[in-house]
């Protein structure tokens, strides 16, 4: 059986790059989900949805509730 020294320097400069791959992933998700978020709100805006015409609706149900 061999009996393998490995340096904590070893350890730690292999651990380096995953560490740093893993923190400039995880500031591009947090940025991608920003941005979907911001995009999903353009979606619930009020000048990108048509504008509604209650007004008959209104004189309609004014009528039924002044026959009761």
């Amino acid at each position: 059986m061999l009996n393998l020294k490995i340096s904590s320097e070893l350890l730690l400069g292999l651990a380096t790059a995953p560490l740093l791959v893993g923190l400039l992933a995880s500031k591009a998700l947090a940025d991608l989900m920003q941005d979907l978020g911001l995009a999903s709100e353009e979606v619930f805006r009020g000048d990108r949805l048509p504008v509604l015409d209650f007004s008959t609706t209104a004189n309609k149900s004014d009528a039924d509730v002044t026959e009761v």
